[in-house]
């Protein structure tokens, strides 16, 4: 017989929305189960351009509730996760028979003044053949503009929603899929299985959440529904190339269909370019990088940079597919990245709230707004808190990260500067859980590949719900760009190694 879970509410989609709903809901004093059936952050909340912007291109399409929220939240963001968010300067080059210079200097004055800005340095006009930022680009780009953004690491911006989520009472249960569920007047009864074991577990909710991002169709599919009005499914695309320019500033990249491309410093070593946009009507579970996909992305940059790049270039390669709010626009770069939350009934009664669309910079104020229209139907304290309590690891003194690093370094001198760097922005102030009172690297256990350690991966284990190779390569660090051949395998026993002994009962 299968286990009975009692819940306020269940959210199904261990995404950024998914996860960030349920941290608010658990904030409240909800009761909350979070499902998801791969890896937190498994699909498309792993799969972003890493920004955490406004969006400078939606203003040409109107969006400036969306920009503004967008930017209103870049600075909350900014203030409690300053270790997995950090400022980036943007460089534009003017390009001759693209938009005006007038225009996009409005555009950027809009963007300094919509949302508040406070932490970030105002736009500017710059001159390309004098300023080093344009030392990288072809001489004929001569004038440009700068303005500023942030960056983040969209994978652990995700776990550390489900993680604070967690502590403070949340049921997190990865790897777990939903298989029917059915509603009353008084919530759901909902059938959920492990992927790993096979174990049932039945869950009862008062309201449920479809926040499964591009599988919204067969979780409605799963509790009886029929299909969503107003979805629409478009794939974004990106590569990882060998670093193609000095300096820690990005670009943002016209090209003559009036698309943009990001290239942003990537990991040190590399230069990470997107995105791109396409419709979308293929298996959900094998998303890749088309060969036309690569093929326009080199070109766009290999508009504008002396070095050109080629598909053999490539060093990694994703993509990821968002469903998003279909406002019937022609092209699928169009199509509103604004968020709509549909609060419906059955026709039994239950209630189910379907998140559909949103950008990664919005997930904050979408939860909080999906806390606001479930409150009357499921309870919960109305005060929103989530713009200033920080994210596990962010309560920086000060919000300085550098003097952060700074004494980090000093408590820990043995950690090589680049694995003392990777694991403050990953962990902030919770590095201490993992590396503590070590007074070497010998301390931190058998060395996995590119400063990976026993201690890290058993942490990772233990409090952020990895299992597998990947979800520590590639969603809780990004190690696998850096780590020697072989590296995955020789984790993957490790973490075996581990998983029997947990079985076993044996000491770790």
């Amino acid at each position: 017989m299968a286990e009975t879970l009692l819940f306020d509410l269940l959210v199904v989609g261990g995404g950024i929305n998914g996860a960030g709903i349920a941290r608010d809901a658990a904030g409240r004093g909800l009761t909350v189960c979070l499902i998801e059936q791969a890896d937190l952050a498994a699909f498309t909340s792993s799969a972003s351009t890493k920004l955490i912007h406004g969006g400078l291109r939606y203003l040409e399409y109107g969006e400036l509730r969306l920009v503004r929220e967008a930017l209103t939240e870049r600075e909350r963001l900014l203030a409690i996760a300053p270790h997995i968010v950090r400022p980036l300067r943007f460089v534009l080059p003017d390009a001759p028979g693209l938009r005006p210079r007038w225009q996009i200097r409005l555009g950027l004055l809009f963007y300094d003044n919509l949302g508040g800005r406070k932490r970030l340095a105002p736009s500017r006009a710059i001159r390309l053949d004098r300023d080093p930022a344009g030392a990288a680009l072809r001489p004929d780009f001569t004038r440009g503009f700068a303005y500023s953004d942030c960056r983040v690491d969209d994978s652990r911006l995700v776990l550390l929603n489900a993680l604070d989520a967690a502590e403070r009472g949340a049921t997190v249960l990865t790897r777990t899929r939903l298989e029917t569920a059915r509603g009353d007047r008084t919530g759901w009864d909902a059938e959920c299985a492990s992927i790993q074991t096979g174990r049932r577990i039945h869950v009862r909710a008062r309201a449920l959440v479809n926040a499964s991002g591009c599988w919204i169709e067969a979780v409605r599919r799963a509790a009886g529904l029929p299909p969503a009005d107003r979805v629409r499914l478009v794939k974004g695309s990106h590569i990882v190339v060998p670093r193609i320019f000095d300096g820690e500033q990005a670009y943002l990249l016209q090209n003559p269909d009036r698309r943009v491309v990001f290239a942003i410093p990537y990991e040190e070593q590399f230069t990470l370019i997107g995105t791109t946009d396409i419709a979308y009507e293929g298996d959900l579970h094998d998303i890749r990088v088309s060969p036309a996909e690569i093929e326009y992305l080199c070109e766009s940059v290999s508009r504008y940079f002396t070095r050109t790049v080629t598909a053999a270039d490539v060093a990694w390669r994703y993509a990821g597919v968002r469903a998003l709010h279909d406002n019937h626009a022609d092209q699928a770069q169009e199509v509103t990245r604004d968020y709509d939350l549909e609060l419906e009934h059955t026709p039994d009664g239950a209630a189910l709230l379907s998140v559909i669309g949103g950008k990664l910079s919005t997930y904050r104020s979408l939860a909080e707004a999906a806390l606001h229209k479930l409150r009357p139907l499921v309870g919960g304290s109305p005060h929103s808190w989530t713009g200033e309590a920080p994210l596990p690891g962010g309560e920086l003194p000060d919000g300085n990260f550098d003097a952060f690093l700074d004494d980090a370094v000093r408590r820990w001198p043995f950690l090589p500067p680049p694995v003392a760097r990777r694991m403050a922005h990953a962990y902030g102030t919770r590095m201490e859980r993992i590396v503590g009172g070590a007074a070497s690297l010998d301390a931190l256990g058998e060395p996995l590949g590119a400063g990976l350690t026993a201690a890290e991966v058993d942490y990772l284990r233990a409090e952020e719900w990895a299992a597998t190779a990947d979800d520590i390569l590639w969603r809780r660090s990004k190690l696998g760009l850096h780590v020697p051949s072989g590296a995955a395998a020789r984790l993957e026993l490790y973490l075996k190694a581990r998983a029997d002994a947990a079985r076993l009962g044996a000491r770790p």
